[in-house]
């Protein structure tokens, strides 16, 4: 499965992560170029107007939208297919500098509903880079890229002699050529099989040590606070923590409050919302952690990396701030704005971010993102050899934590 950490809708919209997808295409395609330009112009105006009238900043962050209407409107309605349309789409939107704004075509939205359902994979987890080259960041043990011996840090330039995109879909069974670029930049064909497999679960426990939970979230999708608060319930009692969001791509705000609600008091403001014509919303601790009457007080270490993002910077942040868990890994890239989506006339997607979001100390995380209490990265050599410097930070930082018999906080 590749999965696509781009930017990220409100949950994260190009979320790190989508599926390498493959090779048939699944949107309807109208039957004659009229036809064809109708629907490119219906689609356009679509997003055109949407953002005008529903984007958080009513400014456009100074941007003529007449003038870019203008520009892109005509190229749209050349477009011979929705892959060009979008790629017209994305170029508008792209001049907001907004990572949750974002177009998705039909193959893409689909691609991306079936990411969490058995299909056939290839067991690759890619990231763009900042030149527009998607490298391999991950690859899943027992799969057909495991098995092939990829390596983290290739590139993909292309599938069957394409550029790849990640709105391609593989089938079962049906051999595809993968162009890759290894570290000395040598370049080489690689045929492989997708096969069937389950989706990778969003929610895991395991154990550093005897004593030390690490709750892997891959997402903030739906049932993570039910999941959470039954985890918590069932650990012993002196276990500390360790939350890895390092590659989540954030999702749902609701799921980050639930999270929030297992460790900070019911009551506590965390963050602030603003919005277009309306006065700004203060976020508080309103819910409850399954049947606890108090948060879980074990220590807790939260990491974080370049691809967490959205709701995964959101909650380390209100956990930082509240001095309630230590920060570990790398700066996060600081993608947080609150978006909505909408389907568009063709079956496509318009990400638009509808809220700011402050932390209730007056913060601004996007474009800054959340900075480690404890920096800790990872270098490619030591992601190949199977070492994470940032684990075993939060690992050290914690047993200080329980040498010193104090509660791990930064106040």
């Amino acid at each position: 499965m590749l999965r696509f950490r781009p930017a990220l809708i409100a949950f994260g919209l190009i979320a790190a992560g989508s599926g390498l997808g493959g090779c048939a295409t699944v949107a309807a395609t109208p039957d004659s170029p009229a036809a064809r330009q109708a629907l490119n112009a219906r689609v356009f105006d679509t997003v055109w107007s949407d953002t005008q009238r529903r984007y958080y900043d009513p400014g456009l962050h100074g941007l003529d939208w007449d003038a870019s209407r203008q520009t892109y409107r005509p190229r749209a309605l050349e477009a011979d297919d929705a892959d060009e349309l979008y790629a017209v789409l994305r170029d508008m939107l792209g001049e907001l500098k907004d990572q949750h704004a974002n177009a998705q075509s039909p193959a893409s939205v689909i691609n991306r509903e079936l990411t969490r359902t058995r299909r056939a994979v290839l067991g690759l987890s890619m990231t763009p880079e900042n030149d527009g080259v998607w490298k391999i960041e991950d690859i899943r043990e027992g799969s057909v890229a495991d098995e092939a011996r990829l390596e983290r840090g290739w590139a993909l330039v292309a599938m069957n002699g394409e550029p790849w995109r990640p709105d391609l879909i593989l089938t079962d069974g049906v051999p595809v050529t993968l162009t890759l670029r290894d570290q000395t930049g040598r370049l080489s064909d690689l045929t492989l099989t997708p096969r069937v497999m389950d989706p990778v679960p969003l929610f895991t426990t395991s154990w550093a040590n005897h004593d030390t939970a690490v709750l892997r979230i891959e997402a903030f999708e739906p049932g993570l606070g039910d999941w959470l608060a039954a985890t918590l319930e069932q650990l012993p009692p002196e276990t500390d923590l360790v939350l890895d969001l390092r590659g989540n791509p954030g999702g749902r705000l609701a799921e980050a409050e639930a999270v929030l609600s297992c460790f900070l008091p019911r009551g506590q403001a965390w963050a602030v919302q603003r919005f277009r014509g309306r006065e700004p919303e203060v976020m508080q601790v309103d819910g409850d952690c399954g049947d606890r009457d108090a948060p879980f007080d074990n220590d807790l270490a939260v990491l974080v990396g370049p691809g967490s993002r959205s709701a995964a910077e959101l909650t380390p942040a209100a956990l930082q701030e509240a001095g309630r868990a230590v920060v570990i890994g790398e700066r996060t890239p600081g993608v947080v704005l609150i978006s909505q989506e909408t389907r568009l006339p063709d079956g496509g997607k318009l990400s638009l971010s509808r809220a700011d979001f402050l932390t209730h100390g007056g913060r601004r995380l996007e474009g800054n993102g959340v900075v480690p209490d404890i920096a800790a990265p990872t270098s490619l050599d030591q992601r190949r050899a199977g070492v994470d410097p940032g684990l075993e930070a939060a690992i050290g930082a914690l047993r200080m934590s329980a040498v010193a018999g104090t509660t791990m906080t930064r106040r």
